[in-house]
């Protein structure tokens, strides 16, 4: 049986929770080498807990070592052991919303040489080996200059990471996947929640929860809904970013969303898609 070695590469600490925490959760429990990087500490992140506010309430960062914890909570709860921030704790620094003044901070990671940054990616590619790789799609899934650049930056680590003229021993992942959020998914999703909200804001629209994927683009669907538990135990974690009730969760917005533990993702690159009968892969390892 194949060794297989799974990365994941996202922006700010509860992006791995929110939108692929049962995936990362299925695969750890199933003896997967999984290994996070995280891109940012998350700095610019809006506070939700009255009693953390303090945290927001100045300039130090003070907010990215606090969700440094959170994250570090978040792993144990889904079995993730190697965990690694790009460049090292704090490098790079979270660029707050597109178009902020944050986005000009001289450590912004929207600003950051991609280059730059995918030689670093592409020597933890080389050091962990893995068969597959996540990230975002070019849009970054809702648009955050992080996400975009989490997604330019993992694009091209993909091809400094095999290129022999790149000091260092070579390795060609074998797939690269976007995180997918289908948007028929996204739909139903917020007609039942105009219904059922919980204690948050019913959704209005599509907007309202993500960009969303066009059904079309979706490749893969990973039903990890054993690992509900561990998924909302992970977003828990993340207490000044996400309150949890239940089934439903929302960020600083108040919007309510459904926490779900079935995950989509987007082949980039890679071999052939092999769809099952419901036209989805069901495992991001499928044809290796």
């Amino acid at each position: 049986m194949m060794d297989r070695r799974l990365m994941m590469v996202h922006a700010h600490p509860d992006d791995e929770s929110i939108v692929t925490g049962a995936t990362l959760a299925k695969y750890a429990a199933e003896g997967t080498q999984v290994t996070l990087v995280t891109c940012t500490l998350g700095e610019e992140g809006e506070v939700i807990p009255a009693n953390l506010a303090h945290l927001a309430s100045d300039r130090d960062d003070t907010l990215g070592e606090y969700r440094v914890g959170e994250l570090s909570r978040a792993c144990r709860a889904l079995n993730v052991r190697d965990h690694r921030f790009l460049g090292g704790q704090g490098h790079y620094r979270d660029s707050g919303m597109m178009g902020g003044e944050t986005n000009e901070h001289p450590q912004a990671f929207w600003g950051a040489d991609v280059e730059e940054a995918a030689l670093r990616l592409a020597h933890e590619i080389r050091e962990v080996r893995p068969q597959v790789l996540v990230s975002y799609d070019e849009h970054g899934g809702y648009g955050h200059p992080d996400h975009i650049q989490a997604h330019r930056v993992t694009r091209r680590a993909w091809d400094l990471a095999a290129d022999r003229s790149v000091p260092g021993d070579p390795w060609r992942v074998d797939k690269l996947y976007a995180i997918a959020q289908p948007v028929s998914r996204i739909r139903a999703s917020v007609d039942r929640m105009r219904v059922d909200p919980g204690p948050f804001t019913p959704p209005e629209s599509v907007s309202d929860i993500a960009r969303g994927t066009p059904d079309a683009q979706v490749t893969t669907r990973i039903d990890a809904g054993p690992h509900w538990a561990a998924k909302a135990l992970a977003m828990r974690a993340h207490t000044t970013q996400i309150t949890v009730d239940g089934e439903r969760f929302a960020l600083s917005n108040d919007i309510a969303q459904e926490l779900d533990a079935v995950e989509h993702f987007t082949l980039l690159l890679g071999p052939p898609v092999r769809p099952g009968d419901d036209g989805y892969e069901t495992d991001l390892f499928a044809g290796l």
